[in-house]
């Protein structure tokens, strides 16, 4: 589990295919306490699993699924990625619960930046963008940002001036393809009222539904 808050960034030294996954090594400058085998690690929001690691960086395998919903199997050697070590319990969380499932990619459709920060705007494949609500959380290469706008299949995201020096975002232009992950809570509250929704075959939300299953008197 993440918070979205941006530890480093790190660049990838090497991505090499294994047939349908692949081995990521990316190189960072590690702070506090250090990597230990099997631990899970967030490269642009993506979480991963240490299989060995040096006082320089960290090396991990890649599923075939991770490569399909993700952008990684598109990254080259040199360039740079946001890294975030898992949370640890009891500590503070200063963004939102991101688990680094990547639900899918979105493009970079527009970028305004300046002294004060910027908002991005951001276009989603329609099933992801159902999930996304205005003044919500998002994950957005792992960052955790608040939702200004959004669409059918575009939505804008606000950034400040810290987030735009301390991750790739700062590199990042129209066009360019990121990882989002929406919010896990909504995800469960979507699941458990959709079978209630209008097409459904289900009982359907009623006044007299609720006082029969005790929500209300």
């Amino acid at each position: 589990m993440f918070t979205g808050i941006i530890e480093c960034t790190g660049k990838i030294v090497s991505l090499r295919k294994k047939g349908a996954s692949a081995e990521i090594s990316v190189d960072f400058s590690i702070t506090g306490e250090a990597l230990k085998m099997g631990e899970s690690i967030a490269v642009d929001g993506v979480c991963l699993t240490v299989k060995s690691f040096s006082s320089g960086g960290f090396l991990a395998d890649i599923s075939s699924e991770t490569l399909s919903l993700t952008t990684l199997a598109r990254k080259k050697a040199g360039e740079n990625v946001n890294i975030e070590r898992a949370m640890a319990y009891g500590g503070r969380i200063g963004g939102h619960f991101v688990t680094g499932h990547v639900d899918g990619t979105g493009i970079i459709k527009s970028k305004k930046t300046g002294a004060e920060g910027g908002v991005i705007v951001i276009q989603a494949p329609r099933n992801i963008a159902k999930d996304i609500i205005k003044k919500g959380s998002v994950a957005v290469d792992g960052i955790s940002l608040t939702v200004t706008e959004t669409g059918e299949d575009v939505f804008s995201v606000a950034l400040i001036p810290h987030t735009i020096e301390n991750t790739v975002l700062k590199q990042k232009h129209e066009g360019d393809e990121v990882n989002l992950e929406t919010d896990m809570l909504g995800k469960y509250v979507r699941r458990a009222v959709e079978s209630y929704l209008p097409g459904s075959s289900k009982e359907k939300i009623s006044l007299e539904f609720l006082r029969d299953t005790g929500f209300i008197d």
